[in-house]
């Protein structure tokens, strides 16, 4: 039985984000009817697949897609739609949302990344600013305003009956760069795209290699020390220019010039598996269509067939490791205004995927409790990330070095509904806070892994990142401007995910009503490559050819500053400020956002976008609403967790304290 088995969705009309959604849902076990779908692309077929129908009065779920213009002159307006099943959850997914000035605005996949700020930054820092900034492969605004949508859905479905959300795939977009976000709110200073220093390359960079590129990630002092030695101990390995990262980042040309000198005469793959010998992260650049081989994604059962444009192909299945066991009876936790109201989550992930994850699971209700290790606790904590994904989060310190910590970590899972971890394969296990050891304490215990390639296959226990995974997924190859090498962008991959992660958290809570408790392994490549499907089936279809790019960006007067039109008009450059189709709203057209431009946006702030301490909020807006708070200092919970969540005595946490457990 899958962990949707017996939930019902209704997609309504032929919207891709709606697509999207009803795909993910349909991958994990829902059925999902389609109401006049779209099948005109590849992609199109790939997502719609699946039965026709009209079971509205029957759904669970309704997702619809189309600004409210579009949906009233459709008959798809919510007013029509509850009139028919008043009783269901109800997503309106649009790409400004249904409400703000902007909510007739057209606009398309192209108009979207400029409008959200994410052209900006989707490659990363560029030494020259004549390089046009660009859309990503494979309408990804679609998928993330789809997962989006999922996402909100699924909570809504947990809701007392009739609940609604709008979501925005301009917002949805934007709060993939939450660091940029939060910064701009808090100083109102964007994040610039030309080159300073390394460009992050000190933290993450690609090397040329005799069959194409590797990228690396030595980012840590043991890291680079392991690097070194992979690379045969060079002389300059030992030059005080090279020896902090400090140091690495002040004169990172010349570093980055001398490791090209010794890659690029070797294969991408030796290079790859070189560093991973060292435990140093890295991962070959790879084309999409090169993961169809993979052994890994083979045991892992990832790819499926189908039939796409008449022919048998594989298609991207569920990035979802999942399994279900019995967990002692039908488990329901107690009605609240919210979606989670009651439900207590376990939190020991860290950095962006995992609190991610939490931070949506904390906005929707949940008691989430962040487990850190002493010292300076999760690295989020070094910037501004903390600031947002620590929001209504509880905080305790715990020293899993130390027995009596792991004993208190067991009592905690003794009385939680969901444990989040992003720890490398095996951690948890040799701790004694695996899945299998916890549900022996608490069979009703929803334990959720989140790793890069998963928890099981032949490369499970590969050191991954993010960023390397885009890489090595073929995001980073496919986003670049022709004769330009690629460069490893934004931290894209790790805040979709965590909207997927929210996402299957709150199926499982939805499964476990009938007793079934679920066992989530997250693959963070397949997720990558589920939202790739595009260029994946490109790969596999060379007869069918891809929709031709109909939109055009243009440099304008101020630095670094750009303009998209889509579709193009048939206008001169020198024209487009003036241009009269695109001024009149007849067309999509937007200029290339920065962060402080969304704080001083009229819409989002009309939408309640930006919260009373200027902190970017969800990409949706709820009938139920969602829980704020400050995120909490490092260990400022513990006492009280301990005592209200695990059941200890004060004497009990004080021994605790003396045994330095508690750090």
């Amino acid at each position: 039985m899958a962990v949707l088995d017996g939930f019902r969705v209704v997609q309504v009309g032929p919207g891709l984000a709606a697509a999207v959604c009803g795909r993910l849902f349909a991958d994990v076990g829902a059925e999902v009817a389609r109401i006049d779908p779209d099948r005109s692309s590849v992609l199109a077929q790939h997502l719609n697949h699946g039965p026709a129908g009209n079971t509205v009065a029957a759904a669970d779920l309704i997702v619809c897609e189309g600004s409210p213009d579009t949906l009233r002159r459709s008959g798809r307006d919510p007013e029509t739609l509850r009139a028919i099943n008043p009783r269901a959850a109800l997503v309106l997914i649009s790409p400004f949302g249904q409400s703000g000035p902007r909510a007739e605005e057209p606009a398309t996949d192209l108009t979207l990344f400029f409008a959200s700020g994410i052209a900006r930054m989707l490659t990363g820092q560029v030494d020259d600013l004549d390089e046009a900034p660009m859309r990503p492969v494979g309408e990804q605004s679609a998928f993330l305003g789809g997962l989006a949508a999922a996402c909100a859905g699924m909570h809504a479905a947990l809701t007392a009956n009739g609940a609604a959300v709008d979501v925005s795939i301009h917002e949805a977009l934007a709060t993939l760069a939450m660091t940029e976000l939060t910064r701009a709110g808090r100083t109102g200073k964007s994040w610039s795209r030309k080159r300073v220093a390394d460009g992050n390359g000190a933290t993450v960079c690609i090397l040329p290699a005799s069959d194409g590129y590797a990228a690396i990630s030595p980012r840590e002092d043991r890291q680079w020390a392991s690097w070194l030695v992979a690379m045969g101990s060079p002389a300059w390995g030992g030059e005080a220019r090279f020896a902090t990262k400090k140091d690495r980042v002040a004169n990172w040309d010349a570093l980055h010039a001398l490791m090209a000198d010794w890659s690029r005469d070797k294969t991408k793959q030796w290079i790859a598996e070189t560093a991973q010998a060292a435990h140093v992260p890295s991962f070959p650049l790879c084309e999409p269509a090169e993961h169809l081989g993979s052994s890994q994604l083979r045991h892992r059962g990832f790819f499926r067939p189908a039939t796409v444009s008449g022919q048998t192909v594989q298609v991207p299945g569920s990035p979802f490791g999942l399994g279900l066991s019995e967990g002692g009876g039908a488990v329901s936790t107690s009605p609240g205004r919210l979606p989670l109201s009651g439900v207590r989550v376990l939190d020991f992930s860290w950095v962006i995927a995992g609190p991610t994850a939490t931070r949506y699971l904390a906005a929707m209700g949940a008691e989430v409790i962040k487990i850190e290790a002493p010292g300076q606790g999760d690295p989020g904590r070094a910037s501004e990330l903390h600031s947002v994904l620590g929001q209504a989060k509880k905080a305790i310190v715990l020293d899993l070095k130390k027995p009596e910590a792991i004993a208190a970590a067991k009592a905690l899972a003794a009385n939680a509904d969901v444990l989040v971890e992003n720890f490398a394969t095996g951690v948890m296990d040799r701790l004694g806070l695996g899945a299998e050891a916890l549900r022996a304490v608490n069979p009703r215990l929803i334990y959720v892994s989140a790793s890069g390639l998963g928890r099981t296959g032949p490369e499970s226990r590969a050191v991954a990142y993010g960023t390397l995974l885009q890489c090595y997924a073929g995001f980073a190859g496919l986003n670049r401007h022709p004769g330009v090498p690629p460069r490893v962008g934004m931290a894209w991959l790790d805040p979709m995910c965590g909207l997927m992660l929210a996402f299957i958290t709150a199926a499982a809570l939805w499964r476990r009503r009938s007793g079934q408790v679920a066992r989530v392994d997250f693959s963070m490549i397949e997720a990558m490559l589920w939202t790739m499907a595009d260029p994946l089936l490109a790969g596999q279809l060379p007869d069918v050819r891809p929709a031709p790019e109909c939109g055009a960006v243009y440099r304008r007067a101020g630095a670094d500053d750009w303009l998209c039109v889509d579709p193009a008009p048939e206008v001169p450059p020198c024209d487009i400020d003036s241009a009269a189709a695109f001024t009149r709203g007849e067309v999509a057209a937007a200029a290339l956002a920065r962060s402080a431009d969304l704080v001083a946006s009229d819409h989002l702030r009309a939408r309640g976008f930006w919260d009373e301490d200027e902190l970017p909020g969800l990409p949706w807006r709820a009938s139920f609403g969602r829980t704020t708070g400050k995120a909490p200092g490092l260990g400022a919970d513990t006492d009280a967790v301990l005592r209200d969540a695990a059941g200890l005595s004060p004497d009990k946490i004080a021994r605790l304290r003396e045994a330095g457990a508690l750090g």
